[in-house]
């Protein structure tokens, strides 16, 4: 009884990651040129987006997104120099992330794809 508890929690918390993914990744794609700011704003939006991707690679392993996970913490690497200077991100910084969330971008598709075809 617990175990199937315990998976239906796990199931859960799939289909909430599963449902918000690729907003999450979308949100930060577009969000990358204005990362590069200085100024508050710019700052802010690197670390939102820092924690997104933190987010994604802390729970993709726990719920069968293991790549995908993988993928967000190679793009969280971009950001987070920046992150811990509290400070906009360089060019590089940003072709960088750019690179890295478009590698996520198609994992994450991959991964969701296998759910979808398994029914999950």
């Amino acid at each position: 009884m617990y175990t199937d508890r315990f998976e239906m929690c796990v199931a859960r918390v799939r289909h909430r990651f599963a449902t918000t993914l690729e907003n999450k990744i979308e949100t930060t794609m577009m969000s990358a040129g204005r990362m590069s700011r200085g100024d508050s704003s710019g700052i802010k939006t690197v670390s939102n987006a820092y924690r997104h991707l933190h987010g994604i690679y802390g729970v993709g392993a726990t719920v069968g997104f293991a790549a995908t996970g993988e993928a967000a913490h190679a793009a969280e690497s971009a950001l987070i120099q920046a992150y811990h200077e509290e400070r906009g991100l360089t060019e590089t910084e940003v072709r960088s992330l750019k690179q890295a969330l478009a590698r996520l971008r198609d994992v994450a598709a991959s991964e969701l794809r296998v759910m979808y075809q398994r029914g999950g």
